[in-house]
């Protein structure tokens, strides 16, 4: 089944697999090569490290590769723009009990970073608001109770 994801995310995904298949290769290589210099491998720590890396190193190409060969890539930009939330939208939201204003992008679970207000389609907040206009409420259940989010703002950017 194939999954959601950004253009910025599948760019981001080529970059990871670009490094890790060239620079960050032939360092694992040249470090493996240096350590079975220092002798006898039972015991060479630095030999064990490099090849554990190394071995991390091409699970994470093989599993970059088959994120993007499942990937299905949707650009909003091209999708004509409503008021409409939907998977990729950048979403302004309304806190109704504190009018707190907050602004996440809607994004594929590999791709979500709080830190950059990029949340999951899969998150709470996502899965109250996807599919709602301008002026509708979204309703997350927290442990503290339910809190509600009015739609201030949808982009397609």
């Amino acid at each position: 089944m194939p999954t959601p994801m950004t253009v910025e995310g599948a760019d981001a995904l080529r970059q990871e697999l670009q490094h890790r298949k060239t620079s960050l290769r032939q360092q694992i290589t040249k470090a493996i090569a240096e350590a079975r210099e220092h002798g006898d491998l039972k015991e060479n720590a630095e030999y064990h490290a490099a090849r554990e890396q190394g071995g991390f190193n091409e699970g994470r190409i093989q599993h970059i590769e088959s994120m993007l060969a499942d990937a299905q890539i949707i650009d909003v930009t091209r999708i004509t723009a409503t008021d409409r939330v939907i998977f990729g939208t950048t979403v302004t939201l309304i806190e109704m009990a504190t009018g707190k204003e907050i602004r996440y992008k809607i994004v594929g679970e590999d791709e979500a970073d709080l830190k950059s207000d990029k949340i999951s389609v899969m998150s709470p907040i996502a899965r109250s608001v996807i599919g709602k206009s301008v002026g509708d409420v979204g309703c997350v259940s927290a442990p503290s109770g339910d809190v509600e989010y009015e739609i201030n703002r949808v982009e397609y950017v």
